[in-house]
């Protein structure tokens, strides 16, 4: 049997699949707290204590959720992500590419890279499609009620988990991620990785993925120019091989740039392999 090429699309979430901040869906509004609100507390809290921001967002979720005298455990956050909505064609999309890819001999695997909250994305819609979840965490008490973070993941931490994808490494302790390994052992080539993003979190892994041979994408939403702007300067700044609204739908920029680059792969694939 033909061995399948392998190939993995990593995305961040939020802004990237889903509008906002998966926070904003279900967190928030059991809480009746406004996101202006919230994150005007995260962010002052991370410029007083010169502290980082991901660490401020999960301690000001326990704070606000303390405050209310509400205690939330695993399964809460994770039913919080049933709220989630996505951009235009997300839901559709995974089946329909992973079809395509299969019909051009590539395995295609997906994966999220996100700042956001794990737990939350477990209870989205799209969380089956993905084959690994890297997003912060919490730690949970003997009560099963969250108490601490367990991990973040932030600008830089996001390129240790392309590492993970490119090596095979996909548990987040397992140490040898670090060891040496050569380029042809890797599972997963950079040249075999498309990365999504839309924001300054996304920009190390971005530039990382493209200067290794891979293809980089900044979505940006719908309506909203700034965010239109931020990912056209990413593309002019070589950040990225393209920018496109946030439109999973078939025959959208998006849909027919990952079909290129597949059937660019493939192609590669067949000239390295022809005698």
């Amino acid at each position: 049997m033909k061995k399948l090429v392998e190939v993995a699309i990593c995305y961040d979430f939020d802004g990237t699949l889903a509008a906002g901040n998966m926070q904003e869906y279900g967190f928030l509004k059991r809480l009746n707290i406004s996101p202006k609100e919230f994150w005007a507390k995260s962010d002052a809290m991370a410029a007083k204590y010169n502290a980082d921001n991901n660490l401020c967002y999960m301690k000001c979720m326990l704070e606000e959720a303390k405050a209310r005298k509400q205690a939330f455990k695993r399964e809460d956050f994770v039913d919080c992500g049933k709220d989630v909505t996505f951009f235009e064609g997300v839901e559709e999309w995974f089946e329909r590419i992973n079809a395509y890819a299969l019909s051009k001999g590539i395995l295609l695997s997906h994966y999220i890279i996100s700042s956001g909250l794990e737990e939350i994305v477990e209870g989205t819609k799209i969380a089956k499609h993905f084959k690994k979840l890297y997003a912060s965490t919490f730690i949970y008490n003997e009560y099963g009620e969250a108490e601490w973070p367990a991990r973040i993941v932030n600008y830089t931490d996001k390129t240790q988990y392309l590492f993970r994808i490119n090596k095979g490494c996909l548990d987040p302790s397992d140490r040898s991620v670090n060891a040496v390994m050569s380029h042809d052992d890797r599972p997963v080539p950079f040249s075999h990785i498309i990365y999504f993003g839309d924001g300054d979190t996304d920009v190390p892994s971005m530039s990382m993925v493209k200067k290794f041979g891979g293809y980089a994408v900044a979505v940006y939403q719908p309506y909203r120019s700034k965010s239109k702007a931020r990912a056209k300067k990413l593309f002019e700044d070589g950040r990225v091989n393209i920018y496109a609204q946030a439109d999973y739908s078939a025959g959208k920029k998006i849909d027919r740039f990952v079909k290129n680059v597949l059937g660019k792969i493939a192609s590669d694939k067949k000239l390295e392999n022809f005698k």
